[in-house]
């Protein structure tokens, strides 16, 4: 049984692929349109699919579209519109954009054809798919026989955390800005069932506060989240009362937000690429301190009510690493697992794992079959593919002899190299696959790396580190295979990897085991030999306003616009003349 998961409404649009309870393959569009976010900013367009990232999952199987049994889309519009899923009616097709979207978008986040594209006249031919698919969803000739499935945008998040994770039984935890009308959910899965104990709706949201003052900060409100983490290290509480105003946790595992109201309560916002200063330190150490004691104060009700040792998350808020560290460190949970592709790409594979989950069930075929335990499952290019490029391209190139060695030995001079290898990851972390790597060891490269991809001074770089000998370098470190928490780095260690510990002490680690990556691995063994160090920085494979690359040809365009010094694709090694060291 073949299941495809879509998520379209939203940013992030992405596809999945699981056949018979295994994920085959998952991509975000982004990665084929160059498109960051797959999603032009709000109006999102709703109709417009993922078919470059349906069109790679099926060709990574062999089948077509006709072969697949289920398509799980990753919202429920009856659950927004109010109408019963067995509706006979359909909503007017709305002819123009609606005054509310072009007056004020940010109160409308999809485009007005939103509710008549994906509810509308239900057609025979697509059992039951929504009727702006019927001419895009076709398949060679072939008649398509899959079923068609809406479902509701957090049970996607929470499944792709329950039916992911490395336990049996968890508690389950996400938060986002916003779904079809829920923000947060809490629940747990035991003896494979799934009970929601709690949500918090709209307009309580802490996926929006920290996207409201994202924007307030000057960056773009609904992708640029990460640098107001960043900025937070280098500031002060000086605001965390203000900031309490607004958030109230209510003592029973929900919260409320109110209208922030940020230039009435801080004074006027920061312009885009103004000078940042130390009142924008201090608000978004305020916000970040805020959002981690009222996850705290989230995850100690869960667990009080579940009494279960794991907690699993997805959703958006997830990706707040300095976060997930504190839920780890001083929360009640004994284990806390975070999906990689916790925004709402990640609902693309929630949505194809539930729905594979429960029609097998149906069928007497019960319980999962796949656990996460990496992240490569985009597409893959062999060195057949990637040597026919380069000479197409006529690029000076060589063939490696020992990939590892001689990358180590380029790397152990100080220079700078792309690194494509293996199947790109899915999710926004850079994970070993498309990924941009230089020694730790001088405290310049993190100015040099930032220069290189043109991001801000203030933005930190990541280690990767070995797995065994991760918490000989970072307090009480633990397998972090997704690079979705921060560790202290140790005192003593601090002088010696000084490009990848943040201005508090910390770095957000990815560790890696051989069974995940072996050349990756073999890579840091490698330069662990000549220098001592069984770490290196990494970062992602793009530069600024691109996603990360994804094909040879993204790689060598990357790699020939930016300052990078090598170029290490499959088992072929490209250098620019004059390379600094």
């Amino acid at each position: 049984m073949y299941t495809l998961g879509i998520n379209a409404v939203y940013h992030d649009s992405a596809a999945a692929l699981v056949k018979d309870g295994v994920v085959i393959a998952a991509a975000e569009d982004e990665r084929f349109t160059h498109v960051k976010h797959a999603k032009r900013p709000v109006p999102f367009s709703t109709w417009q699919l993922p078919f470059d990232a349906i069109d790679y999952c099926l060709k990574e199987t062999g089948i077509e579209l006709a072969d697949v049994d289920h398509i799980a889309y990753s919202y429920d519009p009856h659950l927004f519109s109010g109408m019963p899923k067995d509706a006979k009616t359909s909503i007017a097709l709305p002819m123009k954009p609606s005054a509310q979207t072009l007056s004020n978008p940010s109160e409308s986040p999809w485009d007005p054809l939103f509710l008549s594209y994906i509810v509308n006249a239900k057609d025979q031919l697509l059992d039951g798919a929504p009727h702006h698919l019927k001419r895009r969803f076709t398949s060679g000739g072939r008649a398509p026989r899959f079923a068609w499935h809406n479902v509701d945008h957090h049970l996607c998040h929470e499944a792709s955390a329950f039916l992911a994770a490395p336990f049996d039984d968890t508690a389950v935890l996400t938060m986002d800005g916003r779904g079809e009308g829920v923000t947060t959910s809490l629940g747990q899965f035991v003896e494979g069932e799934y009970k929601r104990l709690k949500q918090v709706e709209l307009p309580h949201s802490l996926g929006l506060l920290y996207e409201a003052v994202t924007g307030y900060l000057g960056f773009l409100h609904s992708s640029d989240e990460y640098k107001v983490m960043a900025l937070a290290s280098f500031g002060k509480p000086a605001y965390v009362d203000q900031i309490r105003e607004i958030v109230k946790y209510r003592h029973d595992g929900s919260y409320t937000v109110d209208a922030p109201r940020l230039v009435d309560r801080f004074g006027p916002a920061r312009e885009r690429g103004g000078p940042l200063t130390q009142h924008h330190f201090d608000i978004a150490h305020s916000l970040q301190a805020v959002l981690e004691e009222t996850a705290l104060e989230l995850a100690k009700w869960l667990h009080e009510k579940t009494g279960l040792p794991n907690l699993a998350m997805a959703g958006g808020v997830a990706l707040n690493c300095v976060m997930n560290a504190r839920l780890r460190d001083r929360g009640p949970f004994d284990e806390v697992w975070v999906q990689p592709a916790a925004g709402d790409a990640g609902t693309a594979l929630g949505a194809a794992l539930w729905t594979d989950y429960r029609e097998r069930a149906k069928a007497g075929d019960c319980g999962r079959k796949w656990r996460m335990d990496h992240a490569y499952l985009g597409p893959e290019f062999g060195d057949d593919e990637i040597e026919a490029f380069l000479k197409w391209a006529r690029a000076p190139y060589r063939k490696l002899t020992n990939i590892a060695e001689e990358t180590a030995e380029i790397l152990a001079q100080n220079r700078v190299i792309g690194w494509y290898q293996g199947r790109t990851e899915f999710g926004p972390r850079a994970l070993g696959a498309r990924s941009i790597l230089a020694s730790p060891i001088h405290a310049d490269m993190q100015a040099r790396l930032n220069e290189i991809k043109d991001r801000e001074d203030f933005r930190p770089v990541a280690p990767v580190v070995m797995e065994e000998h991760a918490a000989d370098w970072f307090i009480d470190a633990r397998v972090a295979p997704f690079m979705l928490f921060v560790f202290d780095v140790r005192e003593e260690m601090k002088a010696r990897i000084p490009a990848v510990t943040h201005i508090d002490g910390t770095a957000r680690v990815q560790t890696v085991n051989r069974a995940q990556h072996p050349l990756y691995y073999d890579l840091l063994a490698a330069f662990k030999q000549r220098t001592g160090v069984p770490v290196l920085v990494n970062t992602s494979f793009n530069t600024r306003g691109e996603p990360m690359v994804n094909t040879p040809r993204d790689a060598l365009e990357s790699f020939w616009t930016s300052p990078l010094d090598a170029l290490v694709i499959g088992s072929f090694l490209i250098e620019k003349p004059g390379a600094r060291a």
